[in-house]
């Protein structure tokens, strides 16, 4: 295919390249593709002709929406470039692709230096331990300072950032990177101190470890330091070393233009062949075959018979597949870290049939799981989930261009969840006539950010392992409503203690309700927090607004410091965190009271304590004994009849 090597080093490396919005991603992606000859000439943002801007809409808005590959060669590896969305509302599309990346390369613009959305992005490359590479970008833009921007990398990043671009310098420049790099652990100190140098194998070493974080500086724009970036990452960039067994972690669902749905994924072991059968949803169900391999390269793609491990490829042919998950000898399904803090209501025009509608909100859905399309029958109404107001801009057009469908939204509601205090057991029973099945949970709280997590601790001949793997299925399979304002729980471990069948009377439903009940039972039992979202924010404002700035974010609730008391701008820098519901609007004002001088930018940090609990439980006004869907209480049977036990009397029954 045009512009892609056919030679094919053995080495695939997979790279992911992040930043904060506006720091000039794409436009380091295009320089280092056409440095690399795998295009002929650089596309614009502004021009709308980005070679990996494919979607009208990006190239419209001069933001990346979803995340792309492009393949490209360099002396040592094959290296596939997966460009991800730099907006803080596309950021789930962004960490999905975490779980594939051998490297990632991290833009930080040197006009604004590190944002509060960088700040995010270092916290998760960290949790999925990636070892990263900075490329300091808009060093031509006036007042860029080189050593103020390594000095703040160090300071608020990592130590570890070190300017690997001095290493070809003088004599004076590579002996201040050695003892700088020599600094950042044990290993490189003892080796700079034997010899008085340090070898690119060692440096290598601590690039992959994470103990060295390589940043070069440049203007992609200007062209300059890209080509030593490249030779940066072809020398420091150690070979990944793959299993000889089938293994694949799957990124990424979409739909090509005749409607083939595209399952993205990674080889991270052995190969995949056109033709294999593979087990996406258990190994007891169905297979289904791989019916074609892509290698994509912007908006082209080229087919393959096989993709050898470290490759990214779409697969068609599979309809069970879903982003996070591992196929093979990936068993495990990965949990996002960032998730939606807003819910709006779909508002359909009249001449639509919402039931008709629906399915396709829910092919929407598998491509961005984190939509969550929720339909409330009571109401009538369908809700989605997302992190903000330019997501909903996109959702809108998304819906109008594949659907020929105009939908408006209502006003955004933040959403909240709930979890525990103490750790409580949980009784389900259920057991009308000729029905039978029981189980007991223990819930324990987990540290903020741990989602739910299941297990089991019950012993195969207290309960057969079927049964068992079922009432863990009916734990991960829906969303459990909490007992305070009914909100989703989260941040809980449920583990299955123990339960019991009946040999005639058993059914699957049967393990289901009571799997459930168990839940809704120890929830009664237990005490009950609100959690809420909260955004990390950079507040900068001129000098003479901080007085305000200090009084907002008092009254907000938040918690913040200043970073920074006054720049050249006269511009001072407030950082810290805040209730979603308190600061989502708060930009508005910060334009107004600092006449335009002033900016805003907030990430999503995380769900802490609610600030104003009774108010939100007030407001939600939920009974959790009314709630027919999820009862609280269980199904007993006597004299031939079952009957309802209420949650506080199970156990004695």
């Amino acid at each position: 295919m045009e512009g892609i090597s056919e030679e094919k080093p053995k080495n695939h490396v997979c790279v992911g390249i992040l930043a904060h919005v506006d720091a000039g991603k794409t436009t380091v992606s295009e320089g280092i593709l056409y440095t690399a000859g795998a295009i002929r000439s650089m596309g614009r943002v502004d021009n709308g002709d980005a070679f990996l801007d494919t979607y009208e809409l990006e190239r419209q808005r001069g933001i990346t929406i979803f995340s792309k590959q492009a393949v490209f060669s360099l002396d040592n590896f094959q290296v596939t470039l997966l460009d991800t969305p730099g907006h803080v509302d596309f950021s789930a599309e962004m960490e999905r692709t975490l779980q594939v990346l051998d490297y990632a390369v991290l833009v930080i613009s040197g006009a604004d230096g590190v944002q509060g959305h960088t700040l995010t992005l270092w916290r998760l490359l960290k949790i999925h331990r990636i070892p990263v590479f900075l490329f300091i970008n808009k060093m031509d833009q006036p007042g860029t300072d080189r050593d103020r921007l390594l000095a703040q990398l160090q300071e608020q990043l990592d130590e570890a950032c070190q300017p690997f671009d001095l290493l070809d310098g003088s004599k004076e420049e590579t002996d201040a990177f050695y003892e700088g790099a020599a600094m950042c652990s044990e290993p490189l100190m003892e080796a700079y101190l034997e010899t008085g140098i340090l070898t690119d194998g060692q440096l290598r070493e601590a690039v992959r470890e994470r103990t060295l974080f390589p940043c070069y500086f440049g203007s992609a724009l200007k062209m300059t330091g890209v080509e030593t970036f490249l030779s940066g990452l072809n020398r420091f960039m150690e070979p990944p070393v793959y299993r000889s067994q089938f293994g694949a972690r799957v990124f990424k669902i979409a739909r090509d233009e005749q409607d083939n749905r595209l399952t993205y994924m990674k080889i991270t072991g052995g190969s995949l062949k056109v033709r294999d059968t593979l087990y996406t949803s258990g190994e007891e169900q169905e297979g289904e075959k791989v019916s074609q391999i892509r290698i994509y390269s912007g908006s082209r793609y080229r087919t393959e018979n096989a993709a050898a491990a470290g490759m990214v490829c779409a697969v068609t042919g599979l309809k069970n597949t879903e982003p996070g998950q591992g196929v093979g000898f990936e068993k495990t399904k990965n949990t996002p870290m960032l998730v939606p803090v807003l819910n709006y209501r779909v508002i359909l025009p009249d001449t639509v049939d919402t039931a008709q509608f629906l399915p396709k909100l829910y092919q929407l859905q598998e491509e961005e799981p984190l939509l969550h399309v929720v339909w409330n029958e009571t109401l009538a109404e369908i809700h989605v989930q997302v992190m903000g107001e330019v997501q909903i801009e996109i959702l809108r057009h998304m819906i109008r261009e594949r659907f020929g469908v105009e939908v408006s939204f209502g006003t955004g509601a933040v959403l909240y969840r709930e979890t525990i205090a103490d750790t409580v057991i949980g009784s389900g029973h259920f057991e009308p006539l000729r029905h039978y099945a029981e189980v007991h949970l223990r819930l324990e709280p987990l540290p903020p950010g741990s989602g739910l997590v299941v297990s089991s601790l019950c012993a195969e001949d207290v309960l057969a392992k079927n049964w068992q793997r079922l009432i863990l299925t009916h734990l991960a399979e829906r969303q459990h409503r909490g007992v305070l304002a009914g909100y989703p729980i989260t941040d809980m471990k449920l583990t299955l203690l123990s339960g019991r069948a009946h040999l005639k009377h058993t059914e699957g439903g049967d393990f289901r309700q009571a799997t459930y009940r168990a839940v809704r039972q120890g929830l009664m039992e237990a005490k009950s927090v609100l959690l809420e979202p909260w955004y990390e924010f950079r507040l900068a404002v001129p000098a003479e607004c901080v007085g305000r700035a200090m009084t907002d974010l008092d009254q907000m609730q938040g918690e913040f410091s200043i970073l920074q008391q006054e720049n050249k701008a006269g511009m001072t820098l407030l950082t810290g965190k805040a209730p979603v519901t308190a600061i989502q609007d708060y930009h508005r004002q910060v334009v107004s009271y600092t006449k335009g001088r002033g900016q805003l930018s907030c990430s999503f940090y995380g769900y802490l304590p609610c600030h104003n609990e009774e108010e939100v439980i007030a407001t939600a006004g939920y009974d959790p004994e009314a709630d027919v869907e999820q009862p609280t209480g269980s199904v007993f049977c006597a004299h031939g009849a079952g009957y309802y036990v209420p949650w506080d009397q199970v156990k004695a029954h």
